[in-house]
Order: structure tokens, then sequence, then C-alpha cells
């Protein structure tokens, strides 16, 4: 086995990690394998990236004979015993459980389980709609955030190099080997910026202002809508836009833009207990029974769950759920709920903050 550390030079991260983790505390993790199941392939490379004496350094163990895979396993596992995290790409799919697989082929007590884990892959995975990637390989995650890194080897050919270095052991094959697991993990530090996209959804979005805007569509149909100017929790690396259901996202820097229709127009409120009213058809209103037994029963009739409902001309915005009570609807079949923008709302910047979380919210879900 070969113990390869570099101290990494003027390494610049754009996302405030200490925020998640105490930077002395978390293990940047990348393996190599000579396949994809621990049955049957090697662990030949385990890379980390660690930060110590306010440097960040890299730290590799190689196999450099297969027989040394269980060395290698220990001395990782040794090192790692005073750190708390792991940051990896699809590290909880691929990288943790092929170690652990592997400690239960040599007999090797694992201490993994006890780690807390930050999966860049997972992550981007769950916005990848949303901001608009074809897949969440980590070439392309790069590409996003105007990473470029050349790699002149994939995985199946550092697997060859790596047999033929076993049988005939070669200077130049080792550094590409070495060299290959040494980018990959120095750049998920370059990787972090990806997390501020997932934390427009995981963490607070505050509205720093809220205005009405009018305009003409391209029909010339003057509409309305609710712009909100929005303070992100961490910024941005690259610009972002995105929508759906009418309503659309912009993003720079610490600063985004929510723009969602609002409709000034009259809708219904329906009361569930609908037996206990009456509908009179020529006002078009629901009455509870308690009143409406006054009148004359010529003009009324039981109720129904579809007419059971009063009408209100005022200003709505659309909830994707029952966010905010009373809701309202166009006809009782709608699917679309309403809420009124009352004259006190429109003054309550948490329900802005709220507000504005669950369109991002909606536009996550239907944008996947």
């Amino acid at each position: 086995m070969q113990t390869i550390q570099k101290t990494l030079d003027e390494v610049s991260i754009a996302y405030p990690l200490d925020d998640i983790c105490p930077l002395e505390k978390v293990l940047f993790l990348d393996i190599e394998t000579t396949g994809f199941t621990a049955r049957n392939a090697v662990l030949y490379l385990i890379g980390c990236v660690y930060f110590q004496d306010n440097k960040w350094h890299t730290i590799q163990w190689f196999a450099d004979t297969r027989s040394s895979e269980k060395e290698v396993i220990e001395s990782f596992l040794n090192f790692s015993k005073n750190y708390q995290y792991f940051i990896h790409f699809n590290g909880n799919h691929f990288d943790i459980p092929f170690i652990e697989e592997k400690c239960k082929e040599h007999g090797i007590s694992s201490s993994l389980a006890a780690f807390k884990g930050i999966d860049l892959y997972q992550r981007t995975s769950a916005i990848k709609g949303f901001l608009g990637l074809i897949n969440c390989k980590q070439k392309t995650v790069e590409q996003f955030l105007g990473i470029n890194r050349t790699d002149p080897f994939d995985g199946g050919q550092l697997i060859s190099m790596y047999h033929s270095y076993t049988t005939q052991p070669d200077g130049e094959k080792f550094c590409y080997i070495i060299g290959h697991n040494a980018d990959d993990i120095a750049g998920m530090l370059q990787l972090l910026p990806i997390l501020a996209y997932s934390d427009l959804f995981s963490k607070e979005i505050k509205v720093k202002k809220v205005q009405a805007n009018y305009y003409s569509d391209i029909n010339g149909d003057q509409k309305c809508e609710l712009y909100m100017k929005l303070r992100l929790p961490n910024a941005l690396v690259k610009k972002i836009t995105a929508s759906t259901d009418g309503c659309s996202f912009s993003a720079e820097g610490s600063e985004g833009i929510l723009r969602v229709p609002l409709y000034e127009e009259e809708m219904k409120y329906f009361y569930s207990d609908y037996k206990d009213y009456y509908y009179l058809p020529v006002e078009d209103v629901a009455m509870h029974k308690s009143i409406a037994s006054f009148v004359d029963k010529d003009h009324r009739v039981q109720a129904k769950a579809s007419n059971c409902y009063t009408r209100k001309h005022s200003t709505f915005l659309q909830q994707w759920s029952d966010l905010f009570s009373p809701y309202f609807k166009r006809e009782y079949g709608s699917k679309e709920l309403f809420f009124e923008l009352t004259e006190d709302m429109k003054k309550d910047r948490i329900l802005f903050n709220q507000y504005a979380a669950h369109v991002l919210q909606m536009m996550l879900a239907k944008l996947k």
C-alpha cells in the first residue's frame, strides 16, 4: 500500500460549508474500484480531502497490489476516526455501501454508519428538473456551475490501467490513476455551490419587496401579477430561471424574483357542512338554516355540496394545497384553490415568506 498526501494551495469555496458542519470534522470521499459490485471487484484507491491548519489537504490510500486492499480500508477507517461528516458524490449508493461490504469480506469493524453525510448527487437529483439539467452526472453538474475540468480517462480505462499496473508497475500509470482520483476529490470542493440551489427549498426564503404589477398579455388582455423580490439563503454562482403554472422564478447572486398571477374576480367559498344550509336560487347563495328558515319555502331548497357557497369579489392568489384558510374555488369541481389577499395580509411579511416558499415547492414538484 502507498499513502499519498498533498496540500491544496489557494482553495476558495463559494459556499459557506461551515454553516453545515465544522470544517475540521468533514471528509470529502471518493473511491476507485475495478467494478460495481464489491463481491467481484477490488477497492484499489480511497481518496479524501480534509481541512487542517487553515488549509485543505488530500490523502489517498492506494493498493499497489491487490492483496493490500484490506490495508487500504483499515488505514482509511483509522484516519476517519476523528471526523463526523462525509461529503461525496453518490456515496450513499456506491462508495459507502461498497466500503462496508468490503469490511464484511475482510472481517473489519466499520464505523461508517455513525457519520452524517452530504451527498451532492442526491441534493442535485432532487432539483434536476428545476435547474434544467439533462442528468446528474458529475461532469454535467460541473458544466452547469461553469467548472471546466478535463479528464483524459474514463472509469473503464482506469480499471484496465490498474490491472496493468499490478502486473507491471509503471510511474506514468501510477500518476494517471492517482491524478484522476485527486482531481475528483479536490473537484468536490468546487461542486459545493450546488448546495446553494438545494437551499432554495430547504432554508428560509425572505421576501424583501412585494408589489402588484399590471400588464397586457400577447392578446392585449390586462393581467395582474404579484411581484416578490427575494433574499436567498445563500448566493448562487450562476443565474437560473424557471417557470410553470403561470409562475416564474429568476435568481442570480443573493437575490431572486418570483412572479405569481394575481386574480381580481369573483370566487366561491364552499361550506363543508352543507346539510345545515339552504340554497337560495334567486340570490345564488347558501344561507345557514338558523337564518334561512325565515325565508319563504318557495325561495329556498336544501343545499348540496355543489351549491353550498357564498360568493365574493376580491383579489386572490392561487395555492397548491390548503396553506391558508379559508380557501376559495371558481366552481365546486375546480381543482385550483385560492385564498383572498386581504389588506391585513398585504402587511404580513412572514406570510409572504411562507407563500414564496410554497410557490417554489410547487414549481420544484412540477418541474421534476
